[in-house]
């Protein structure tokens, strides 16, 4: 008896668990992830991943260093001559060397975090792009006062 229960407990199961495995899954189409790339121009390009750089709320005396990622979309290489900051506060670097046809370069910019309050301060490139020769790129944020003393105990 003990036998015939565990046999008929062994198909029902056996039964039971095929049932679900002949179900399929139905997975939602993994959605398409298209790369924003700058159609191709003739002469040397420049297009920036984003030409406007937040800080944020930062501290003051923190580090202001931040790049702006760049790619040469043309067919011929870009040649940067020159990055200007607005101010003495904004101290920009850029690759010396010629930028190939798609390679990526950056735009390094460093804001000088000893003066609390907000800003907006902006960066002119000067290159050999056949589309914008002259580009602004702009850096914004607030810096953190200082903050104020423990109040001394009398």
């Amino acid at each position: 008896m003990k036998k015939g229960i565990l046999l008929f407990s062994a198909v029902a199961l056996l039964t039971f668990s095929g049932s679900f495995a002949q179900q399929t899954s139905k997975k939602a189409p993994k959605a398409k992830v298209s790369k924003v790339v700058a159609p191709t121009v003739q002469g040397a390009g420049i297009n920036f991943v984003n030409d406007v750089m937040d800080y944020g709320t930062i501290e003051l005396k923190s580090d202001g260093a931040r790049e702006f990622v760049f790619t040469n979309n043309g067919t011929q290489p870009l040649i940067i001559t020159n990055a200007q900051g607005s101010c003495g506060c904004t101290v920009p670097t850029w690759p010396k060397a010629p930028i190939a046809p798609g390679a990526t370069a950056v735009i390094g910019v460093k804001y000088d975090t000893n003066r609390p309050g907000p800003f907006t301060k902006t960066i002119t490139l000067t290159s050999n792009s056949t589309t914008t020769p002259s580009k602004l790129l702009t850096i914004k944020g607030n810096v953190l006062p200082q903050p104020a003393a423990a109040a001394v105990k009398s």
